[in-house]
């Protein structure tokens, strides 16, 4: 039958935070809005153009000269990180139960003084994590780049168009010394989620059919398109379209439970039962956990929270959009919420 395991991205499905986009707040000048534009482009070259050789999540590199230019540095982007972890609720338990039943990792776009300072907090091994490492120190840049990377994002955010931003990324940065930032530093996005999957399957010898994914936006298509392609479980947690369209499993919700208890089922059971609860609690909720081997405490804990699920069809699919990204909004606010 072989060993299931588990694997989640990390914002979105375990904590609020959008980490990038608040470091862009906090460090550069209208960097919200920057980031913001930044991110559309980056949803553009990975999902409309196709660009090769892109990967959906760079705006993590993109904006990596910007935020040195404006002072970030390793540690205060690790003392910022620290400081700011917001979990969705129920996601410390769901962590600690997912630890104990089943290898358990963590696959995030986000970078690495984020992920460990998250781990800090929920105790899980910062070993079973694959996250964006880079190290800002270690680039130099002289005070005329600063100057031009601080008209560039005064220029991006006055003037978002694409020609604007193809130009600035693609032909002044890579001119410039800290250019290099942009190649060097691999995001783990995308392709290089699915990638990090197809690691964790050869280091350990498991079967796709044994995989339960978690993800939420467009750094998750492939790894959730592959749980589901490969017969594993593939779930949506209060995903965007791009989530939606390529897991089997939407979650709504506003606490993490509802994880614990598919992850406990398919680690018991397998995808057959998991499938089988999700289409029965859509349409009596109560029932279900008294009918199917749901356990207990879970079942308990669940009954507590604001949970919606649903196999996703042709049918459902526009008001699962519309209910989901709604959601999300409100759970982690209408600008990270309304992110790609």
């Amino acid at each position: 039958m072989g060993k299931k395991f588990f694997v989640s991205d990390c914002e979105g499905p375990i904590s609020v935070n959008d980490n990038a986009f608040e470091l862009a707040g906090h460090f550069i000048e209208n960097g919200e809005k920057f980031f913001q534009i930044v991110s559309h482009y980056d949803d553009v070259l990975a999902d409309e153009i196709k660009r090769p050789d892109y990967t959906a999540g760079s705006t993590l590199k993109l904006i990596l000269p910007f935020l040195k230019a404006f002072g970030a540095t390793n540690q205060n982007m690790k003392e910022f990180s620290r400081e700011n972890v917001l979990l969705i609720p129920g996601a410390r338990a769901t962590l600690s139960l997912v630890k104990q039943i089943m290898p358990s990792y963590i696959v995030s776009t986000s970078y690495k003084p984020y992920i460990q300072a998250l781990c800090d907090l929920t105790g899980f091994p910062f070993d079973q994590c694959y996250c964006t490492r880079l190290d800002l120190d270690r680039y130099v840049m002289d005070d005329e780049d600063i100057k031009k990377l601080k008209e560039f994002t005064s220029s991006i955010v006055s003037e978002p168009e694409f020609d604007n931003l193809e130009n600035i990324f693609w032909e002044e940065i890579p001119q410039m010394n800290i250019g290099s930032i942009i190649d060097e530093v691999k995001t783990v996005g995308g392709e290089a989620k699915k990638e990090a999957v197809l690691d964790i399957m050869v280091k350990n010898s498991f079967q796709g059919h044994n995989l339960m994914y978690v993800g939420d936006s467009i750094t998750d298509v492939e790894p959730l398109n592959f749980a589901r392609e490969e017969g594993g479980v593939s779930v949506s947690f209060n995903g965007n379209e791009f989530a939606l369209e390529n897991a089997s499993i939407a979650v709504i919700a506003d606490n993490t439970t509802v994880t614990s208890v598919i992850a406990d089922l398919f680690n018991r059971y397998n995808r057959r039962v998991v499938l089988e609860f999700v289409a029965s609690f859509e349409k009596d909720p109560e029932k279900t956990v008294e009918d199917l081997p749901v356990d207990p405490q879970l079942a308990l804990k669940l009954s507590e929270t604001n949970t919606r699920m649903e196999l996703i069809t042709k049918d459902n699919f526009g008001e699962l959009k519309e209910d989901s990204c709604k959601f999300r909004k409100e759970v982690r606010g209408e600008s990270i919420g309304g992110l790609g």
